[in-house]
């Protein structure tokens, strides 16, 4: 798993927070000191929260489950886009749905009705439609895929978030919260740290910044997925298939298996010597 090194980070420029007067003091710990009335990020302690996030993130993806990426602002949100797309995973960088977790089933509605459209368009029946109602389809099948297109691959909630600037955020961030769902954080001075589960202190407005912690991120994410195929390959090497029962099951099916063939054996054992004596007795 790479590791992002001190220099990476400061070349990155992800050691400039805010003002001071726009502090959090929530946030005293991760600062390293005051420089012309801006706060400086310690980045020994940024790259050490990079380093437990990627083996975290690294857990859940080897497991099979989705990290959902967020970010809108304007500056990041292209960056958040491609590596969230390198690495297979979901995302969100219009605009943050409300309600997308607390109300996932609506989501996943308005999801589906982009994809009866999609099959309209196939199979004819968009051709007969009139024109003014071809026109009103095809605008809502272009607002639901700017934005939902990008999650439309995502059947259940995610089993984290990864957040750019909670402060922004903090509808997403107050979702996952409410529903137990991990948040992984780049988390700026002027920000509360208390609301993210994995806090990584850094500038969350330099796109060099994002890029940096976001390749480390997603190069772990990577290593996971490979760890999985790799796992899966040798599952099927062994003679269990993916979905097999758990030893102690199977071993219960097989014991049971074997108490009714003994059954069967003795009851035609039985059987057999009835007819013998039974022959006898003639």
């Amino acid at each position: 798993m790479s590791k992002v090194s001190f220099e990476q980070l400061l070349e990155a420029g992800a050691h400039f927070g805010h003002l001071k007067r726009k502090w959090n003091p929530a946030m005293a710990p991760y600062i390293f000191m005051e420089r012309n009335g801006i706060h400086i990020i310690d980045l020994y302690k940024t790259a050490a929260k990079i380093d437990e996030a990627a083996a975290a993130m690294k857990q859940i993806v080897k497991s099979e489950r989705k990290i959902l990426f967020v970010s809108t602002k304007k500056q990041t949100k292209q960056t958040v886009a491609e590596k969230a797309i390198s690495v297979g995973m979901p995302y969100v960088t219009e605009r943050w749905p409300g309600g997308m977790l607390t109300n996932f089933a609506t989501i996943r509605k308005a999801v589906k009705k982009m994809t009866n459209i999609d099959k309209m368009t196939k199979d004819g029946t968009f051709d007969q439609l009139s024109k003014r109602e071809k026109l009103q389809i095809t605008r809502q099948r272009a607002k639901l895929e700017k934005n939902l297109g990008s999650i439309a691959d995502l059947n259940r909630l995610p089993a984290a978030l990864f957040v750019v600037d909670v402060l922004k955020e903090h509808i997403a961030v107050d979702e996952a919260n409410r529903l137990s769902i991990p948040v992984f954080g780049i988390v700026d001075t002027n920000s509360d740290p208390n609301s993210v589960d994995f806090v990584i202190p850094a500038n969350d407005d330099a796109t060099k910044s994002v890029e940096v912690i976001l390749t480390a991120l997603c190069d772990a994410i990577k290593e996971g997925i490979e760890e999985r195929k790799v796992e899966k390959i040798d599952t099927h090497k062994t003679g269990e298939p993916d979905g097999a029962a758990p030893a102690p099951r199977r071993e219960r099916r097989a014991r049971t298996n074997r108490r009714i063939l003994e059954k069967v054996d003795e009851e035609a054992l039985n059987a057999k010597v009835a007819s013998k004596f039974a022959s006898k007795k003639d």
